[in-house]
């Protein structure tokens, strides 16, 4: 342990890596130890290291001791200690723990230790207070060897013969420890540079432990799951990404559960982001040349693992040893149990010498097995050829499983029966529904029956794949998700019976009928957002919305979902599920940024949507995928055509008139307009007291024109005169529609029942059941589904708009949440303030709960749907849609809207609680800022001086906490949960960028001053050393970056580059922090380096991206860079004056600079080479020579002369 502590702090993995390849090449050719020492300091300053250098005597030491216990590396440690390249009394201080100790067993070292003690016992203290670490402990155990080496020294010759030499350097070590130690600010900067992102030293040095280097990794997995932000590109993209620079959360039950998506996520997405990672460095050919591959298996060429694979398959072996993290979820277990009983198989055929070794019998299931979620795990790995079966020979793999009655009874596999020919009738069907699929030929031949088999085959084939494979099939779900896509679009037959655009949609009708409802339930939109194919999807829906959308209904129409293969079922599930993968009730304030005129966040839209389908397009005809291949489509589809929305003319002005409809207030319309004698028609439809001559009023201000008035109309009658228009034509209406009936509620005309539902206050028992004597807005509902998604936007819109009058929830005019509100209220204060934040009361006592009109009219309508799970597509809109209306409005109603709902569905009760407790964030900026220093509390600890470095309620423990177990809600919530829950909600992100740099900053500030703090050096070992304290600024400036870039993506880190962090640096200074001294100073500009290079790393990705990833995320990087080094090099110029200490400015752009080469070099070559040369002309100002080259080095071809320049 002690070794290995010593080796992170002596510089990492990545230095001794690079001397012992030194090293080893110079001992080949014969080199002298003048000239290896040479070679080796060359080593140093590529890492931007200075001289002497603690980390290179720690590589020398480490490796000498006793693993390259040669005389050759006993001289080159001689040589570099007399060219000081290592500092003698530092490195003497490490011999010295590490040979005594073992000097019986290595009398050779002993005696060569005591020959260098001897020779650099008489150092000069002036050239030992270089090193930029205090390390007190060292020295002290040095003394104490040296006592003990003269309390022995009577009895050896060799010791007498020193004891001159000894004496002096226990002095000398005496003098060092009691001087005061002076910092060497260049040398500091050199050790922050080394202890970049990627660094052995910042995961293990000290600060949270060993986990804070992962927060990143954890923060995305849990943002992941947030199932109501979508991903436009796959999450396995993302994770491959971040790793180069699951919890169960939720609490009980909620709408969507989310297991699904978190298993996908541990189960094939986390397979497929290593993928690249292993094939990256097992394909690179320096590796290789080097011997670094290692044989593992059999022994045979296809078995030599590289170390990353290699590693994979360590940590699995030690994943095996926490049986308490492997339990399986109930739902799994039968599918943990499978998998072990592969293995057991693979044994058995393994003893009896039958089947193929290579590949087990996966249709025998006699032999039984235990398993847990490590079985499931390998079997992920297996599949994506990380690991082979050699995984089932582990000890304590398999674990026979109890012998049952049935234990000896063989059961088929279904997909045999299916591979075999047999019909796909309902038993056969139900079977394949509820088993995964095993390989991809099972899915290809699905899929071709989806498109060429009879009526009942496609439909059978199309919820089979939408089934289990789907869900859980986690060793191929990445291939059914694309032919799930796939089939979204089928082919046109080369020649069609119908002409017309989208016709040969029509005889697909039962296949994607079957299709829309198998994706729309569950959390399968999610499962599809972490493949990254949400663009392809509304692409491919986009055309079924217009050909489907076109068709009227039949005249007996009544209920759309009564019969799911129906023109507006197809349609209205369709249209459902396009809208659910952007927030199309979006109001305008929402779209822009006050100042910018950009949009506030990357919200996705439908145009964002197809650009980025066609982008990929464009890239997939150009056959530069790159890493994408790992998720190829399977079925090797021919190039496909870029898709815009002006090619569908409805879907277009639905799109159009539902912008206009959210931005103002909809304008009158004459009684010959076509809508208008549609509106009417509807409204004549769902109210039995419109009078036949009716008129649609335009304006919410007037009664006169209102048409709910007059004598009652036939219910015969209305029954026949239900309209049978396409489906466009009634979307088009139906704003004109909500305009007249909320007016006439407003206004008296119509009673709050009749408004919803048509006087029937009851709960209905369906949702879509045909019942004529049901009206009011579920009867608009019930006729076509697709209409909710205009009532929301309408309802949306009106709300920000403030011109409806609060009417009172009462329970006799509008649902009344009772007692329910104050309990709710009170849990929402709970939970805020176990996070850190204190809330004042939303409602004060005795004040009656209210609601602006349309939104009272919307929750009440969102309670009288049934709790269906085929309703899965319509409940996906109206949740979202509330919590945006209720986060959108200025008035308190999150708390009211959650005390209905827990009336409503009990067992919802903690999900909706924990939902409503985000609703302070979007207007309160105090609560966002104490969540904010919430989060960094409890990942950095609460004090800076704790003793306990490992505290249990530090790092991510503390700031994402514990899983969410079936108890309930639990106290305290962890603030970092609480953040990745609402940061999509903050409203003013520019104060987000500032508050979070702002904090950023202090805590650099707290661990300056904490570092200086005076004191005898003698007494500083109990506290913060130094390296401690970089080590803590890297988490800070990490989780910073992580905050930042959750809460606003690419834009925010834009503002941080461009505007933030400049104008910070540009300031007077005024509201300095107290007590900032050199070291303070330092570190604050390390840290503001250190996240601005982190965050851009995130959304921007360190260099050889995949073109899919660089399509979304690095398009903006060469001009936000390129902004950004303009003003550096405009301050090193002297055109520009920075208000903060000088101190402070040279450390940020030393660091800067120093993480830019090193860290992401391939950024550095997209800078103009004007900004480069004045950039190394300053550093060369500053001395830093090295840096400067280094600069222009990365800089490209184009920066050669420059570079000779410099040189010369």
């Amino acid at each position: 342990m002690a070794a290995a502590e010593e080796t992170a702090e002596g510089g990492g993995g990545e230095l001794e890596r690079r001397v012992m390849e030194v090293v080893k090449a110079s001992e080949e050719r014969g080199d002298p130890p003048l000239a290896r020492a040479v070679e080796v300091g060359r080593c140093v300053q590529e890492k931007g290291l200075g001289f002497p250098s603690p980390e290179l005597g720690h590589v020398l030491v480490s490796n000498l001791c006793f693993s390259h216990n040669a005389p050759s590396f006993w001289k080159l440690l001689d040589q570099a200690m007399s060219s000081r390249l290592i500092a003698p009394l530092h490195t003497l201080a490490l011999l010295t723990a590490r040979v005594i100790p073992h000097r019986r067993a290595q009398p050779e070292a002993y005696r060569l230790y005591l020959e260098l003690l001897s020779r650099y016992a008489l150092s000069p203290p002036s050239m030992e207070a270089g090193p930029c670490r205090d390390k007190p402990d060292k020295f002290n155990g040095l003394l104490e060897r040296l006592q003990f080496i003269e309390s022995r020294k009577s009895a050896s010759q060799a010791l007498l013969s020193a004891n001159d030499n000894l004496d002096s350097l226990s002095a000398n070590v005496q003098k060092a420890m009691d001087w005061e130690y002076q910092i060497n600010k260049h040398q500091l900067l050199g050790v922050m540079i080394d202890a970049g992102p990627s660094s052995y030293l910042s995961c293990h040095s000290s600060g949270t432990g060993r986990a804070a280097c992962w927060i990143s990794f954890d923060l995305f997995m849990e943002n992941a799951m947030d199932g109501r932000q979508l991903h436009t590109i796959s999450a396995a993209e993302i994770l491959t990404e971040l790793t180069k620079s699951l919890k169960d959360r939720e609490p009980l039950e909620g709408p969507i559960p989310h297991l699904d998506a978190r298993l996908c996520m541990l189960l094939s997405i986390v397979p497929l982001s290593i993928v690249p990672l292993v094939k990256e460095e097992y394909e690179m050919p320096s590796l290789i040349s080097k011997g670094i591959t290692k044989s593992y298996g059999n022994g045979t060429e296809e078995n030599n693992f590289a170390s990353r694979k290699h590693g994979l398959v360590s940590s699995l072996q030690v994943l095996a040893q926490f049986s308490g993290l492997l339990l399986p979820p109930p739902s799994v277990v039968n599918a943990a149990n499978s998998a072990a009983s592969k293995a057991a198989t693979f044994f058995s055929n393994l003893k009896t010498g039958g089947g193929n070794l290579g590949v087990p019998n996966r249709n025998d299931s006699s032999v039984k097995a235990v398993g847990n979620m490590l079985h499931l795990i390998v079997e992920a790995c297996i599949a994506r050829n990380l690991i082979d079966t050699s995984a089932y020979f582990w000890p304590g793999y398999v674990v026979p499983s109890a012998p049952s009655k049935d234990s000896l009874l063989v059961q088929e596999s279904p997909w045999s029966t299916f591979m075999e020919g047999a019909p796909l009738n309902g038993s056969l069907k139900n079977a394949l529904m509820v088993t995964p699929a095993i390989s991809v030929v099972e899915l290809e031949k699905l899929y071709h029956i989806a498109l060429n088999g009879s009526e009942e085959e496609k439909s059978a084939a199309a919820k089979i794949l939408c089934g289990a494979s789907l869900v859980r099939g986690w060793n191929i779900q990445e291939h059914v998700a694309r032919i799930v896509v796939k089939l979204l679009s089928p082919p046109v037959p080369p020649n069609p019976s119908v002409s017309g655009s989208g016709s040969h949609l029509i005889g697909h009708m039962p296949m994607l009928s079957a299709i829309l409802f198998g994706v729309s339930c569950g959390d399968i939109v999610h499962i599809l957002s972490l493949y990254g194919v949400i663009p392809e999807v509304a692409a491919a829906l986009m055309p079924l919305c217009e050909a489907f959308g076109s068709l009227p209904p039949p005249p007996n129409h009544g209920s759309s979902i009564s019969d799911e293969t129906s023109v507006y079922a197809v349609f209205s599930c369709a249209f459902l599920f396009l809208l659910r993968l952007w927030k199309f009730y979006k109001p305008p304030q929402e779209h822009c940024m006050a100042g910018r005129g950009g949009t506030v966040r990357t919200e996705l839209t439908l145009d964002y949507l197809l650009l980025m389908r066609n982008t990929r397009i464009a890239l997939q005809n150009s056959s530069a995928m790159g890493r994408m291949d790992s998720i190829a489509d399977p079925l090797h589809s021919t190039p496909s055509q870029p898709v815009y929305i002006d090619s569908f003319p409805k879907l277009r002005a639905w799109y159009f008139q539902n912008q206009a409809c959210i931005a103002s207030t909809l304008s009158g319309l004459c009684n010959k307009n076509p809508v208008h004698q549609v509106a009417n028609k509807i409204l004549k439809m769902i109210y039995r007291k419109m009078t036949k001559a009716g008129t649609v009023s335009g304006n919410p201000s007037s009664t006169s024109s209102s048409s709910i008035s007059g004598s009652p109309v036939n219910t015969t009658e209305d029954a026949h005169q239900r309209p049978t228009f396409p489906a466009w034509e009634f979307l088009e209406a139906v704003p004109f529609v909500l305009e007249a009936v909320l007016t006439a509620c407003a206004h008296g005309r119509l009673s709050s029942r009749d408004l919803t539902t048509g006087g029937h206050g009851m709960m209905l028992k369906g949702f879509f059941k045909k019942v004529m004597g049901i009206s009011g807005l579920r009867d608009l509902v019930d006729f076509l589904p697709a209409s909710l998604a205009t009532i929301i936007s309408y309802f949306s819109a009106e709300i920000t708009r403030g011109i409806w009058k609060p009417v009172p929830m009462n329970g006799t005019d509008w649902p009344s949440p009772g007692a329910t509100l104050l309990s709710v209220e009170s849990e929402i204060k709970e939970i805020l303030a176990s996070a850190g934040v204190h809330i004042a009361s939303c409602y004060p006592r005795g004040m009656p709960p209210m609601l602006p009109l349309p939104m009272a009219a919307l929750v009440s309508l969102s309670i009288t749907f049934k709790l269906d799970k085929s309703l899965d597509c319509t409940h996906g809109i109206v949740g979202q849609a509330l919590e945006n209306c209720a986060t959108g409005s200025s008035w308190p109603s999150m708390p009211i809207i959650g005390a209905l709902w827990t009336q409503k569905v009990r067992r919802w009760h903690d999900f909706i609680v924990l939902s409503c407790s985000r609703s302070p964030f979007t207007r309160d900026k105090d609560a966002v800022a104490q969540l904010i220093r919430s989060c960094f509390s409890s990942f950095l600890g609460p004090s800076i001086t704790e003793g306990s470095h490992f505290s249990a309620n530090r790092g991510v423990h503390g700031l994402l906490g514990q899983a969410m177990a079936d108890q309930g809600l639990r106290l305290p919530i962890a603030p970092g949960f609480l953040y990745l829950r609402t940061c999509r909600t903050f409203h003013d992100t520019h104060f987000v960028t500032e508050l979070i740099l702002k904090v950023v900053i202090e805590w650099a500030n707290k661990l300056g001053n904490e570092w200086a703090c005076s004191g005898p050096a003698r007494l500083r070992s109990g506290r913060l050393s130094l390296a401690a304290a970089i080590s803590r600024v890297q988490e800070v400036a990490m989780l910073g970056a992580n905050l930042l870039c959750i809460a606003g993506g690419i834009l925010l880190v834009q503002v941080l580059y461009e505007e933030s962090l400049p104008t910070l640096l540009l300031s007077s200074g005024e509201g300095k922090l107290v007590g900032a001294g050199p070291v303070s100073n330092i570190l604050e500009g390390y840290v503001m380096a250190y996240t601005l290079i982190l965050s851009g790393a995130f959304v921007w990705g360190i260099g050889n991206t995949s073109p899919a990833y660089t399509s979304v995320y690095s398009s903006r990087r060469a001009r936000v860079i390129g902004i950004h080094m303009d003003f550096v090099a405009a301050v090193m110029e002297g055109n520009i004056s920075v208000g903060c200490d000088p101190a402070m400015w040279k450390a940020y752009v030393s660091c800067f600079v120093g993480l830019l080469v090193t860290f992401v070099p391939t950024w550095v070559p997209e800078v103009k080479q004007g900004t480069l040369h004045k950039l190394a002309s300053g550093l060369r100002g500053w001395h830093e020579y090295d840096l400067a080259l280094l600069l222009l080095e990365r800089g490209g071809a184009a920066a050669m002369d420059a570079l000779v320049e410099s040189v010369l």
